[in-house]
């Protein structure tokens, strides 16, 4: 009996209680959000709003894009799975190493597309489009090509 009450206590120290689950508690409605410049792994026009978390740190994060009409970005990969929903507009996603905007999905407002980790992928916008990314840090981007990556130039 006293192994079951010990093990049970440890088990109880180790659960987060409800004033640490507290400060993790987040509420954004679209008009709280403060855009700012895209990151620089992507193409110039992008914005962006961080939701929850540090993409650039361990742990999970959201994030949300505002794109322009005509964005697009070369093939790419990520370190870990990339999880995207539409909150507007309409995005384009294709599996490959070579853009080819003959191929891929156009998804609408509400539509969701992952990309595992190390996939080559690339995308693009034929409208303003507001896609909300989440994932697990530290999130990277790294170009098939790197001349396209907006970073070295």
């Amino acid at each position: 009996m006293t192994k079951v009450l010990v093990t049970a206590a440890l088990l109880a120290a180790l659960l987060p209680t409800n004033a640490a689950l507290a400060d993790d508690h987040v509420i954004a409605p679209p008009d709280s959000l403060k855009w700012s410049a895209g990151p620089p792994s992507l193409p110039a026009g992008a914005q962006i709003a961080i939701v929850s978390g540090d993409p650039g740190k361990e742990g999970l994060y959201v994030l949300r894009l505002r794109l322009p009409a005509g964005f697009k970005v070369p093939p790419h990969m990520h370190p870990n799975d990339e999880n995207v929903t539409v909150i507007s507009g309409t995005f384009n996603i294709a599996m490959g190493e070579k853009f080819d905007d003959s191929k891929g999905p156009a998804l609408k407002t509400g539509s969701f597309a992952k990309a595992p980790k190390g996939m080559a992928h690339y995308a693009w916008f034929p409208e303003e489009t507001i896609i909300q990314i989440h994932g697990l840090g530290p999130a990277g981007v790294t170009y098939v090509n790197p001349a396209d990556d907006p970073r070295k130039k």
